[in-house]
């Protein structure tokens, strides 16, 4: 491995990560989604608080940023490998954000974005287990945690892919879970409050 283009790639998927499409596209409408809802800059809380279709664009947003981590600056720099580290930048920033603050999501966009980048096989499974998950418990953090749990799950289930895609994949599972502590707690103390949609402003 040509080591210095993989760190290349880390610090460009961190760079590219560090924009936080949440907090952009709230700005824009005169807020920080950072100080409404749960507080968290991603797209579940964009949706909670702005809309279904400020939601889904920044979903949409974050899956190109991650895009073109892996797909163009990792992929072009080191191959494979390259991806695999561009990925692991791109979710670091994405949840600690050097343009701004380091406050910013969750890792679950970026996550889901992940696994369409590796494999689309990937992808359809970490969407049917999220959303068996969150529409069976209504509530979207049950399904984001269980997504992120099958991701390793997923890469040995179709086989074939490298140890290090197999480290990002428990990487995201571990991340994941700990970005969705304060979530966890209050689903063990029964005050996790079920998703609902705000209005678009």
């Amino acid at each position: 491995m040509n080591w210095w283009r993989i760190l290349l790639s880390l610090a460009g998927g961190y760079l590219l990560g560090s924009v936080s499409v949440a907090i952009v596209l709230t700005r824009r409408k005169g807020g920080d989604v950072r100080d409404k809802g749960s507080g968290n800059a991603g797209a579940t809380n964009v949706a909670r608080v702005y809309g279904i279709w400020v939601g889904l664009a920044t979903l949409v947003g974050d899956g190109v940023k991650t895009a073109l981590a892996m797909l163009v600056l990792g992929r072009l720099l080191a191959g494979s490998p390259g991806m695999a580290a561009a990925a692991f930048g791109c979710l670091l920033g994405h949840c600690f954000p050097l343009y701004f603050g380091f406050r910013g999501g969750k890792a679950v966009s970026v996550g889901a974005a992940i696994g369409l980048c590796l494999d689309w096989r990937l992808f359809l499974i970490l969407l049917g287990v999220f959303l068996i998950l969150a529409f069976s418990t209504k509530r979207v953090s049950v399904g984001s945690m269980a997504a992120a749990v099958a991701f390793p799950v997923g890469l040995l289930v179709l086989g074939g892919f490298p140890w290090y895609d197999l480290a990002l994949g428990c990487f995201i599972t571990v991340f994941v879970i700990f970005m969705h502590r304060e979530n966890l707690k209050r689903l063990l103390k029964g005050k996790e409050p079920e998703f609902k949609l705000g209005k678009s402003k």
